[in-house]
């Protein structure tokens, strides 16, 4: 079993703590199935950028970085992240950081995470894995999306009401869970090089079925299927882990 990134510096009282989604992720990235497919689509050389979105503390992108050879056979990988608070911002740089300097052998170069929304930073076509655990949790509406304005200043301790107000960012999804990863889906024909995936997390009350249906309605070349689940309710969460493609 490959090792999980330490993340003992995280302050999770303002970042999402590593849970069940997280390792779900892991487990399904570097299976013998994921793997394979990884392998054979970025295999000859080729360079792939991998971004995840949302990484809160770091563990998954530091995971993809840290077992680069393992799981794209090669350490010629290039690893980043994006996410709208910049704690976790700091939190992923320093997990990454961390669990490179713990797999010299078979580590990836990380770039660095950078704050902004979604994929915003990201130039078109540029992403060969991208990788989401979004905020799934359905809830009546989603947070106020932040401007610099509505965050708090790095170097600042933050309020009570500052850390609830991150935490919310991380797990509030709005109608059905989904209006922050229909977002995302519909950035994907944008952001993805021609080689390009997606792995994205949802749980059973996002209505996999109809999702998968809307990427197929992206066009015919584009593929998806679940690669991953937690196969157990926890509560009442069901998880699975689409991967999106185009042949």
């Amino acid at each position: 079993m490959l090792p999980t990134p330490d993340t003992s510096h995280v302050a999770y009282e303002r970042i999402y703590e590593p849970a069940e989604d997280s390792f779900l992720l892991l487990d399904t990235l570097s299976s013998t199935s994921e793997t394979s497919f990884l392998h054979s689509r970025f295999g000859d050389g080729y360079v792939p950028l991998v971004v995840e979105i949302g990484p809160g503390s770091g563990v998954v992108i530091a995971f993809v970085n840290a077992q680069a050879q393992v799981l794209f056979g090669s350490q010629n990988v290039l690893t980043a992240a994006i996410d709208v608070n910049g704690y976790a911002c700091q939190a992923t740089s320093e997990t990454a950081k961390k669990a490179a300097l713990e797999n010299a052998a078979t580590r990836g170069r990380f770039l660095g995470a950078f704050q902004g929304d979604l994929v915003a930073p990201l130039k078109d076509k540029l992403v060969d894995v991208l990788i989401f655990n979004p905020p799934y949790v359905p809830t009546p509406e989603l947070p106020k999306q932040p401007g610099l304005a509505d965050l708090p200043h790095m170097d600042t301790k933050p309020s009570f009401d500052d850390d609830s107000y991150m935490l919310s960012l991380s797990y509030a999804g709005g109608k059905d869970g989904m209006e922050t990863t229909d977002r995302l889906i519909k950035s994907l024909p944008q952001v993805l090089s021609s080689k390009g995936c997606a792995y994205i997390l949802l749980c059973e009350q996002n209505g996999p079925e109809k999702v998968k249906e809307r990427i197929r309605g992206l066009g015919g070349a584009w593929k998806v299927a679940t690669v991953g689940s937690s196969g157990k309710k926890a509560g009442w969460e069901r998880l699975q882990i689409i991967r999106i493609w185009v042949e």
